[in-house]
């Protein structure tokens, strides 16, 4: 394995906030020791997890729409509307996500015979075994990649996490309102 980084290093943030620091010491810049981070973040993990996904011939999305499927509950079903609106694609995203994974024997669609017009996309066996094997990993995986960590800071971190998005989101709606 690679070196591994002491929590006590600097790193390139940290390189970053001192260089702010001294070129503009009215300024306070510590907000940046997280959102200069969360990007980091979520890129490696992103590298790290994506070699699970393509060892099954999926991306990311396709990896979001299995496991949004199969989360769901028997007959583990959702149209692209629903789809779209409990992840982070579009509906015109999910469809040419599942034509894909149609095309891979992952999903179905299924129409109603109550109302022809609404589609649903539906995992089978297929579909659910491999999502079944992939979500193995993915959990493992996360846990290795905060395995620094103990489980009692992995709670605090994520209810730190909860609460900044929730921060996060309350000034996105009052700037909202405000340009309103």
């Amino acid at each position: 394995m690679g070196k591994t980084t002491s929590a006590v290093e600097n790193d390139a943030v940290d390189a970053i906030m001192a260089d702010w620091a001294r070129e503009r010491p009215e300024l306070d810049p510590s907000t940046l020791a997280v959102f200069g981070r969360l990007p980091r973040l979520v890129a490696q993990q992103r590298i790290i997890q994506n070699v699970n996904y393509k060892e099954h011939g999926l991306s990311l999305a396709s990896f979001d729409v299995l496991a949004n499927l199969r989360r769901s509950g028997a007959p583990h079903r959702k149209t692209a509307g629903e789809l779209a609106s409990s992840s982070m694609l579009t509906t015109g995203g999910i469809t040419f996500r599942l034509d894909r994974m149609e095309e891979q024997g992952l999903i179905e669609r299924v129409r109603t015979p109550s109302d022809r017009r609404v589609v649903y996309a539906q995992l089978t066996a297929q579909g659910k075994k491999v999502i079944d094997e992939i979500i193995e990993k993915h959990f493992e995986t996360q846990q290795k990649m905060l395995g620094g960590l103990s489980p009692d800071e992995t709670r605090k971190l994520a209810a730190l996490l909860r609460k900044a998005e929730s921060s996060i989101n309350e000034y996105a709606d009052h700037i909202a309102n405000s340009v309103e």
